[in-house]
């Protein structure tokens, strides 16, 4: 009992103090009686006469558990219990009413008012004990599960204030990736690329991008890297360093000419240094699937490199659709990744389109995979109506028009557009 009576829910690193009990009786004797038999017990006792002088005291220093006889002069004991329960205060106190009455009617009453337990007079001390000794382990736990929930809530507090800043970092980092790709439509005489980025968060793993050092020749390229999130973001921003579209030198697709002029080196070249780059970094797990291509729009004719990524698709001037390739391996998981190298001739009005597998991978209403042959009707269907930089957007607005009420994308979702115009 003693050792109840000392516990109470204090601050981590507070020094343990004894329960308060509030006895509240208009006869002294039967006050010194129960005050002697508590303090004896180890509880911090307070005295009141009746239930007035006791409801001041409880605004002072509430009480942990009150001992009250029911009948006294002015407030009885219930009109105190219903007053004390309808204080304002955060913990919880424990409420005996001692009493003579034992009819059901007059327990309910004391119930209703908000009594815990009830002690019969005369009152007999190995049950004061008993009951008080309930009272305390009640109030204890209460205190522990307030001091829990005040843990609980200001943890919540500070991860929500982490979580506001970590939403304003990755939206910071959603400009700066956006920045990777400055533009989104470039023309070249009659021809024109097309690029598209959709991270499925805040910042994702795929990258598109071009570059030309002149004389109509492209360097172009879809890349998806492993994973989501950050670590994606980070390996996809370090790639779209190596593949520089403003600083040629730094470019690792591209070898000095004569007289300050450049040139693409060959798309096989290109995947081995990436790979080589990447295997070389211990510190690095993630992989990337890419189609890195080069196009001479003199004369239609593209080079292509797959490595792992989605089959590139030419749409012909016709209507007629066509997967290339035949996959590859990602880069960065082998010190000689097996690659596809595709070649292909476009005529004018031909499109050629690369994409992540975001696009043929996603869900739509069914629970089924969109899949390469309905990304080929789809493609079709949009493409044979139009041109120009809109393209991509109708198709990416057609694959989330197709998405299940509420869903969306579980992948980025990216691609590259070449709509080839001849000379």
């Amino acid at each position: 009992m003693e050792a109840l009576a000392q516990t109470v829910c204090e601050p981590e690193g507070a020094a343990e103090t004894a329960l308060r009990v509030l006895v509240v009786d208009d006869s002294r004797l039967q006050r010194r009686i129960l005050t002697g038999a508590l303090r004896k017990w180890g509880f911090a006792v307070t005295e009141a006469e009746c239930g007035e002088q006791a409801l001041e005291q409880c605004a002072r220093e509430p009480p942990d558990l009150v001992l009250s006889d029911w009948m006294m002069g002015g407030m009885s004991g219930v009109e105190f219990c219903r007053a004390f329960r309808d204080r304002a205060g955060p913990a919880y106190g424990y409420f005996i009413l001692l009493t003579s009455r034992s009819e059901k009617g007059d327990v309910a009453a004391g119930l209703d008012a908000g009594a815990d337990d009830f002690l019969t007079k005369p009152v007999n001390m190995a049950e004061l004990r008993a009951r008080v000794a309930a009272g305390a382990r009640i109030v204890t736990m209460q205190r522990e599960l307030a001091e829990k929930n005040r843990a609980i809530r200001e943890t919540l507090e500070d991860l929500q204030s982490i979580h506001a800043r970590i939403d304003q970092d990755l939206k910071q980092a959603r400009k700066i990736q956006e920045s990777l790709v400055p533009e989104r439509s470039r023309r070249f005489g009659a021809s024109r690329f097309n690029l598209l980025l959709e991270p499925c968060g805040h910042i994702g793993g795929d990258l598109v991008g071009l570059f030309s050092p002149g004389l109509n020749r492209v360097g172009f390229y879809s890349i998806d890297v492993s994973g989501h999130g950050i670590t994606s973001a980070l390996l996809a921003a370090r790639l779209a360093g190596y593949l520089s579209a403003t600083h040629f030198d730094q470019n690792v697709a591209m070898e000095a000419r004569q007289y300050a002029f450049y040139g693409l080196k060959r798309p096989i070249e290109v995947a081995r240094t990436l790979n080589a780059r990447l295997v070389a970094d211990k510190g690095v797990d993630e992989y990337f699937t890419m189609i890195y291509g080069t196009v001479d729009l003199y004369r239609g004719k593209v080079e292509m490199i797959q490595c792992g990524h989605p089959h590139p698709l030419v749409l012909r001037r016709d209507g007629q659709a066509e997967f290339l390739g035949r996959g590859g391996m990602p880069l960065g998981l082998l010190d000689d990744p097996v690659c596809d190298e595709i070649s292909v001739e476009l005529e004018p009005g031909d499109r050629l389109l690369l994409y992540s597998d975001g696009m043929t991978e996603c869900r739509v209403r069914g629970g089924r995979m969109l899949g390469e042959k309905g990304l080929g009707d789809m493609v079709s269907r949009i493409f044979s109506t139009g041109q120009g930089g809109g393209l991509l957007d109708d198709l990416y607005g057609q694959l989330s028009a197709a998405l299940p009420d509420g869903a969306s994308f579980e992948d980025d979702v990216s691609a590259v557009l070449l709509e080839y115009g001849g000379v």
